[in-house]
């Protein structure tokens, strides 16, 4: 059995030259790892983190034009709004002021209408008139004639008609 402690003690034992060899071959390992491969890397993660930081602030740059944008599209349709509010009212006094150029265009067509409808009245009437003193004076001659048997001058006869009118029209 001291065998095979003996040989477990020699494969497993400690000897301070191989420890000190162990030693300096991790501190060269570490010297040739940090200068071929911690700068390289810690470049390219500085450049990652770089990366990253650009992409953020340009999503919070992005974000704000956003912001900005929406907030002046806000005013724009707001604005639109308004105008539009503006072009409506515009709109309906101009067809309110239209409309009353239309009635007072109307009221005075009827009210022309309606002298002139009372002109032809008038003329008819006075037509109407003269045509019942014509046929008036024309009987009243008639008659007279018969009466009288003899034949009026044109001067008596207006007279007559004349009188004769204006006793009917105080009669009526």
């Amino acid at each position: 059995m001291e065998v095979v402690l003996d040989k477990f003690e020699a494969f497993v034992g400690v000897n301070f030259f191989t420890m000190i060899f162990a030693w300096i071959n991790l501190v060269i390992l570490y010297v040739f790892l940090k200068k071929l491969l911690w700068k390289p890397v810690k470049n390219m993660i500085d450049s990652r983190q770089k990366e990253i930081d650009d992409m953020y602030s340009e999503a919070e740059e992005s974000l704000k034009s956003a912001d900005e944008m929406r907030a002046e599209y806000e005013k724009k349709i707001s604005s639109a709004d308004e105008e539009s509010e503006e072009i409506l009212r515009r709109a309906q006094r101009r067809a309110t002021l239209r409309e009353e150029e239309i009635l007072k265009e109307a009221d005075k067509k009827a009210k022309r209408v309606m002298e002139r409808a009372e002109e032809e009245i008038m003329l008819e009437k006075q037509r109407a008139i003269n045509d019942v003193k014509d046929e008036v004076s024309s009987i009243a001659l008639d008659i007279a004639e018969a009466v009288i048997e003899r034949d009026i001058d044109k001067a008596d006869h207006e007279a007559l008609i004349d009188e004769f009118i204006d006793k009917l029209g105080e009669e009526v």
